[in-house]
């Protein structure tokens, strides 16, 4: 069957599956973006930013209930879509926890949510902890999940990733874990994680832990973000660091910041990302925004503040600042 025909014939299987729980999501996020390299590129561009369709089930068998989950990309910016190239997977969930297999986002990536202010958007902050072959927030393949009941706010979980292909490989260390720990009580959210990737994984061996904390004051949300990578290559070590806030000033409107700082091997190649933001919340499912954000690069890195998750694709200039503004719509749905 064509990719393109899979979704409509899971649509046509619905009734099927009557008895069980279907739902079908999504999101439309489509920005205009002012891009300039700092050296010879400035061009406006369009970008579709983590727009995602997908489909969950769900069904009760006696206080243990079966999920599972199909979500793909989708590009607006280019009429273009990659099946289940997103969180997809299979499992049961209870008093127990929740158990699931397939491929999706790690503890470790999920754990940068409290201080994730620009997230899919201009200014993200996987513009540095996702950087070379160093990076992290990965969707790993081949993943077994199992994640703890909430215990008054705290919550553990722990992924175990077989290998990346479809067989393992010949001695075994191709394989990744991810752990992190959870705690939310009021108004603190705090996430710790820890994820290690095999020699033989794609782009090495390689470990980081990383700390995210949020604390809400009134309409104000203050942000701290703290990671720390070893690879087996010296050269691929940094540590990303630094701090931001929101306001909500009225019932529509909020306005966010944060700054960040890569500090890397090797010498002179550190970088510095500075975002700036304005939110419009048409309703829950409806918002409008403006960002502006720049990374400043020492001589021998070329980071930009556009890379993740949106579909522009032009590379940065080494030793120059790149900078960006954009206009964007998202609506989940």
């Amino acid at each position: 069957m064509k990719k393109a025909l899979l979704p409509v014939a899971i649509l046509a299987a619905l009734p099927a599956v009557a008895m069980a729980d279907v739902q079908i999501y999504g999101r439309a996020n489509i920005s205009v973006d002012l891009l300039d390299d700092g050296a010879d590129f400035s061009e406006v561009a369009m970008s579709s930013n983590s727009s995602r369709l997908g489909f969950r089930a769900s069904r009760d068998f006696d206080g243990i209930t079966a999920i599972m989950q199909i979500e793909q990309e989708i590009d607006y910016s280019n009429q273009g879509s990659n099946w289940a190239s997103r969180d997809t997977f299979a499992g049961v969930r209870g008093n127990f926890g929740m158990v699931r297999l397939g491929k999706f986002d790690t503890p470790f990536k999920r754990a940068r949510g409290p201080a994730n202010l620009f997230g899919d958007q201009l200014g993200d902050m996987r513009n540095l902890t996702r950087a070379g072959d160093g990076r992290f927030d990965e969707r790993t393949p081949n993943t077994v999940h199992y994640q703890t009941p909430d215990f008054n706010g705290l919550q553990f979980n722990l992924a175990y990733s077989l290998h990346e292909g479809s067989d393992p490989s010949a001695d075994g260390d191709d394989n990744a874990w991810s752990f992190s720990v959870t705690y939310k009580v009021g108004d603190f959210d705090i996430n710790a994680a820890y994820e290690n990737y095999e020699e033989n994984r794609s782009r090495g061996g390689r470990d980081a832990i990383r700390l995210a904390a949020s604390y809400k004051i009134s309409d104000v949300t203050l942000v701290g973000f703290f990671q720390t990578v070893d690879h087996d290559n010296d050269a691929f070590d940094s540590d990303v660091f630094g701090f931001g806030a929101s306001w909500s000033f009225s019932e529509k409107m909020s306005v966010k910041g944060h700054w960040l700082r890569r500090s890397a091997d090797p010498a002179d190649s550190d970088s510095d990302m500075l975002a700036l933001g304005l939110e419009y919340r048409i309703g829950r499912q409806l918002r409008l925004y403006g960002n502006y954000a720049l990374v400043a690069n020492d001589d021998n890195v070329a980071l930009t503040p556009w890379a993740q998750a949106r579909t522009t694709g032009r590379s940065g200039s080494a030793g120059d600042t790149a900078s960006g503004f954009s206009l964007g719509l998202r609506f989940d749905f």
